[in-house]
């Protein structure tokens, strides 16, 4: 199977775990070793101005752009935070997954949140969700997900609620008309 990294993985309404129901996934890495991904749009009970506040990050005068949610990126190591953002040199663990976006792990992003060094869009999820090899082909196979290249403007400038729905959309498919029923020719 060619790889699905820089791809969205795209929850079929049958898809029902808890997790991934509804949910539109960032493929950061798909190779013979399995998949890593993070869910874009599933938000969890936390404003990011929390998250730095518990951390000891946050800035003096916290700025409006902080409100925004932190995001379920799965369930694989939920303590543990990435941050999606447009290219920005200079942090440690960082890795360019496409042209206009990059990953980083280190919290020397965190403390630029909500100031001028901060990328200029992105985005900050907790935990991942990851696949062992051959465990995505399968659940492809079992019409879990539905597939399209990434594209940023999903990621950075859809509002939370709507990314399944423009991720449909973006397929030709009106989401009303897909069935939780599973076939195989």
């Amino acid at each position: 199977m060619e790889s699905l990294q820089h791809h969205f993985l795209i929850a079929m309404p049958n898809l029902k775990d808890p997790f991934f129901a509804g949910s539109v996934t960032y493929v950061c890495e798909h190779n013979d070793e399995g998949a890593m991904g993070l869910v874009i749009n599933i938000p969890i009970d936390m404003p990011l101005h929390e998250l730095l506040e518990q951390l000891e990050m946050a800035p003096k005068e916290a700025p409006e752009e902080l409100d925004k949610p932190v995001l379920q990126g799965g369930p694989v190591a939920a303590d543990r935070g990435f941050v999606l953002h447009t290219p920005v040199a200079g942090f440690s663990s960082s890795q360019m997954l496409a042209d206009n976006l990059m990953i980083t792990t280190s919290p020397d992003v965190l403390e630029t949140l909500g100031t001028e060094q901060a990328p200029e869009r992105y985005l900050v999820v907790l935990g991942y969700a990851g696949w062992t090899p051959g465990q995505l082909e399968q659940e492809l196979t079992e019409n879990s997900w539905l597939t399209i290249p990434a594209d940023t403007a999903l990621i950075f400038d859809t509002p939370l609620a709507n990314r399944w729905h423009q991720a449909i959309a973006r397929l030709g498919i009106d989401a009303r008309h897909l069935s939780s029923q599973v076939g195989h020719a």
